[in-house]
Formats: C-alpha cells, sequence, structure tokens
C-alpha cells in the first residue's frame, strides 16, 4: 500500500469515526493537523524513533504534545506512532480536509498565477467561480512565473487558460497557420 492510498484510508477511517457525532467533524480536521504538526517537530520525532524510549514513554511524550484533541484522534495519533506511520500525517489531513469538504458541497479548484495572490483576491476568484458554476470552491493557488500574467483554473479534468503565455501561444499558432 503506498503512502498516498494510507493517507486516504486512515482519512475515511478518521471521516467516519467524526461522523459519528457530526458536531465533530470540524474538530477533528483541526486534530488532524495537530497530529501533522507534531509529525513535523524533529525532536519529537527523534524520541519517538528511538528504540531505547519505551512505549509508554513515547505515548506520554505524543499525549503531552497533542492535549486537549479529542481522544479517537489521540487514538489515531498513538496507531500511527506504533506503526511508524506518523510520516504521513500530513497527508491524512489533507485527504480528510478533501473529504469534509466534498461533504459540505465544496468542489476545489487549483489556479495558477505568476505571482502571489492576497486574501482578496483569492476570495473573488472563488466568488466568480461560484457565480460562473453555483458551486462553492475552496482554491489552492499555485505559483508559476512561466505563465507571465492572467491565470490558469484547473477544477476537476476542465482546464481554463487566461494566462498571458496561453494567448500568446494561440497568437504564435494563427501566425503560423496564416504563414502557411
Amino acid at each position: 500500500m503506498t503512502s498516498a492510498s494510507s493517507g486516504e484510508f486512515y482519512a475515511r477511517a478518521a471521516f467516519e469515526t467524526a461522523s459519528l457525532n457530526r458536531s465533530e467533524l470540524e474538530r477533528w480536521r483541526t486534530d488532524l493537523g495537530r497530529i501533522a504538526d507534531a509529525a513535523t517537530d524533529a525532536e519529537l520525532m527523534a524520541s519517538l524513533g528511538n528504540g531505547a524510549v519505551t512505549l509508554d514513554a513515547k505515548k506520554a511524550l505524543l499525549e503531552e504534545r497533542l492535549k486537549d484533541i479529542v481522544p479517537p484522534a489521540l487514538n489515531l495519533a498513538f496507531l500511527l506512532m506504533t506503526r511508524d506511520k506518523l510520516k504521513i500525517a500530513a497527508e491524512i489531513s489533507q485527504q480528510y480536509d478533501r473529504l469534509l469538504d466534498d461533504h459540505y458541497g465544496i468542489e476545489h479548484a487549483e489556479v495558477v498565477a505568476a505571482l502571489p495572490l492576497d486574501e482578496e483576491v483569492r476570495r473573488k476568484i472563488s466568488c466568480r467561480l461560484e457565480q460562473t458554476t453555483g458551486r462553492k470552491f475552496a482554491i489552492e493557488v499555485k505559483v508559476d512565473p512561466a505563465i507571465l500574467g492572467g491565470l490558469i483554473v484547473k477544477i476537476g479534468d476542465t482546464l481554463i487558460d487566461r494566462s498571458l503565455r496561453g494567448k500568446l501561444e494561440a497568437l504564435r499558432q494563427d501566425l503560423v497557420a496564416v504563414d502557411r
């Protein structure tokens, strides 16, 4: 089983557990994020990976770091630790976020821009997509200076290229076609 499919497996299990008490859905999002943050702590991970440290001591370290998370999420963290899978905690958190967004009817759009976009511009793009499609969107912005300007929006299998690079390429193809 690959890490990505393992991450999805654990995220689905977490989502099903959280769904038993719908008021916990958002709490699980936060708690899984905290587990993912803990997994990036080099000192903590070194202690958890140290064979000289007892399992009870490792659990105590993890419990101290993750105090105040819901008990089933803490149990998941313990399970990941014992299976040496804390390294996929960020993937689990991301997959859970997607599952929760799907549950709320929120679609994902990838937006490529030549420069970083501030929160106001992101909000306007999201609103424009909502007006155009009638669906809610969470957007992920990637920066690629090679597009020169404008935007490229990817929603599922649909690609909307409104980049300057795309327009220049279309113009080049038109000029080549006229030249023939």
